[in-house]
């Protein structure tokens, strides 16, 4: 499949949180021999402006610095204790934005990833921010690297019919919390089980 390009990132965030879905995510391990790849069914957008839930609220911080950075880098936190979570960069430089990557289908490198995760169930794998990063072994040093070298890749794939295409607001936050900035796969059996108002 064809590599997506830097200007596919280039278009405003909460569009790109939608152009994502069906997307395959590649990540290589040449140590271990191994390709990983998943495909994108659920994601939710952050901006720095106007959303109180996002790491870029109140301004550039150490932390938060990669939200800032150019599109298509990749921004990793940790959160809870004990997860990393996965961003894509999106909005021009020193303008805050990124889609988390809430869920994955996987695609390739199944056994690495069952054995990351402790589970053989397919549909656990990565149907959660957190479940993925732990299948894709990834963590804090990921942070600002990007998507259009030997490591990272997004393959471009057809675009999910709108019908197929579900919105609600975000999961797990207090603030901000009534924007409809969560996209996902309806029926999907990978995307990350939540209730959530459907939009």
């Amino acid at each position: 499949m064809e590599r997506l390009k830097k200007q596919f990132y280039e278009m405003p965030t909460l569009a790109l949180a939608e152009a994502l879905l069906g997307k395959i995510f590649v990540r290589t391990l040449p140590a271990e021999n191994v390709q990983l790849k998943g495909k994108i069914v659920e994601t939710e957008a952050y901006l720095g402006n106007n959303d109180e839930a996002s790491h870029a609220w109140r301004g550039k911080t150490p932390r938060n610095a990669m939200m800032f950075h150019s599109p298509g880098s990749i921004y990793i936190y940790f959160t809870y204790g004990n997860h990393y979570m996965l961003n894509i960069v999106s909005e021009p430089m020193e303008s805050a934005g990124a889609v988390l990557i809430r869920a994955m289908e996987a695609v390739e490198g199944l056994e690495f990833m069952q054995q990351h995760r402790g589970t053989e169930k397919i549909t656990n794998l990565m149907s959660g921010p957190g479940k993925l990063t732990q299948a894709l072994a990834i963590d804090k040093l990921s942070n600002g690297k990007d998507l259009f070298g030997d490591e990272f890749w997004l393959e471009d794939a057809p675009a999910v019919p709108q019908e197929l295409i579900g919105t609600s607001t975000r999961i797990g936050i207090s603030r901000s919390r009534e924007l409809p900035w969560r996209k996902f796969m309806i029926n999907n059996p990978h995307v990350s089980k939540s209730n959530v108002t459907l939009m």
